[in-house]
């Protein structure tokens, strides 16, 4: 077993915090903090993965409505301990070009595209902390028969998780966070399916 770098050990017995994300330049591209630990991507990302994430920023990227943008993986600050990296997510902050992170106000959705590495993440716990960060609006992308299918979750405020608001094939159509039209089916070529 080898030695682990130096970087790689926590600063304080509670762990990391989100503003030790932006001086751990050795760390790895897609580096997240979930509960005071640090979560690495490190196997190869998929080009259905890839392709899906590109086709939904560059898509809805077009559907926003002026004051909104979309930003692709960028972390958000839900707290002191968590800092995790979602696929994709919708906000009204201003253009900063030093950013690092956008605070959870700013967020209106996030979209998370599945991979097998990250499916438990992605459906449980970022799910949840999403909600209880007070995040409006959660899209969950899966992978069916190599096209995608969107899992739409609304914040319910009253029991501060997320309400299942629909599951979708072929086509989203959907009023919130802005009226958004996506043909789900040619998101990844351009072209519909024979």
């Amino acid at each position: 077993m080898s030695v682990l770098p130096d970087w790689m050990y926590p600063p304080r017995e509670e762990g990391w915090f989100a503003e030790d994300l932006d001086r751990l330049t050795e760390a790895p591209r897609h580096t997240e903090l979930i509960d005071g630990a640090l979560i690495f991507m490190m196997s190869p990302q998929r080009a259905w993965h890839g392709r899906v994430v590109t086709a939904l920023t560059v898509t809805l990227g077009a559907l926003a409505p002026e004051g909104l943008t979309v930003e692709r993986e960028m972390t958000i600050r839900l707290d002191r301990r968590n800092r995790p990296e979602p696929d994709l997510l919708i906000t009204s902050a201003e253009f900063d070009p030093d950013r690092t992170w956008f605070a959870p106000s700013d967020v209106l959705l996030v979209a998370e595209v599945v991979s097998p590495e990250s499916a438990d993440r992605d459906r449980t716990v970022k799910m949840r902390k999403y909600a209880e960060a007070g995040i409006g609006h959660y899209w969950l992308i899966e992978r069916e028969d190599n096209r995608p299918v969107v899992h739409v979750y609304e914040l319910d405020r009253p029991t501060g998780g997320y309400a299942p608001a629909g599951i979708f094939r072929g086509e989203l159509a959907r009023p919130v966070p802005f009226p958004v039209t996506l043909d789900l089916d040619v998101l990844l070529t351009g072209q519909r399916p024979d």
